[in-house]
């Protein structure tokens, strides 16, 4: 008897597993795991949006240095002006290798670094951009060449908002501007002449008694 109650539960289990085998399978059942399971995986969770791995690899890098003065535009024309209402400092000179093409860099009075252009002079329209970090471009300059050199138009952001009016004058290839004084010093007065007077002027006095040198009277020594 104790036999064939075993027997029975044997018989009974095996038919559950076999149930168990043959039962259907959701369409793309393993796809779905899968993609489960990938979207869980440690650090992600499912939650990343597109582009956010593009916008890490973006801020991992590192951040852009300032730029300053290229030596080889220190022999370009200085034009010293305002742009807006703050003063500046522009090199600008011709390319080698472009007809057209100039480049230079432009500062803020003050200010150790530099901001770089580049663009094209046809006739007395001048087109350049301009970028803060070498890289990126962040304004855009507009103007005309006036017959004595001058340039005067509009800056602006890279997306043609917030024009400014520029206007520049040549100092000349390599001319640096003179230094400002220093706050609170005073200028030096020019030396005034005396002014005339109204007295008759005095007669001559009489020549002091002596002997002649080598026959210039003009020249006297004394007894």
């Amino acid at each position: 008897m104790t036999q064939m109650k075993v027997a029975a539960v044997a018989a009974m289990a095996a038919a559950l597993l076999l149930a168990g085998c043959n039962s259907a399978m959701p369409p793309d059942g393993n796809r779905a795991v899968s993609a489960a399971r990938a979207a869980a995986t440690p650090g992600n969770l499912g939650l990343q949006s597109p582009g956010t791995a593009e916008a890490i690899e973006t801020l991992a890098l590192p951040p852009a240095k300032p730029l300053t003065p290229n030596p080889a535009y220190a022999r370009f024309p200085t034009y010293v002006g305002t742009l807006g209402d703050k003063q500046i400092e522009m090199k600008l000179g011709d390319k080698t290798d472009e007809r057209t093409g100039v480049h230079g860099e432009y500062r803020f009075a003050g200010a150790s670094t530099v901001i770089v252009v580049a663009g094209d002079r046809d006739g007395d329209t001048l087109e350049i951009e301009e970028s803060n970090d070498g890289m990126h471009i962040t304004g855009n300059w507009v103007g005309k060449f006036a017959a004595d050199g001058s340039v005067s138009g509009e800056r602006m952001n890279a997306d043609d908002s917030n024009p400014l009016p520029f206007d520049l004058k040549p100092l000349g290839s390599g001319l640096a501007p003179a230094p400002a004084p220093a706050t609170g010093a005073v200028a030096p007065k020019a030396p005034q002449s005396a002014a005339p007077s109204l007295e008759p002027a005095p007669s001559p006095a009489p020549p002091a008694a002596g002997h002649a040198l080598g026959g210039t009277s003009n020249v006297i020594i004394g007894e």
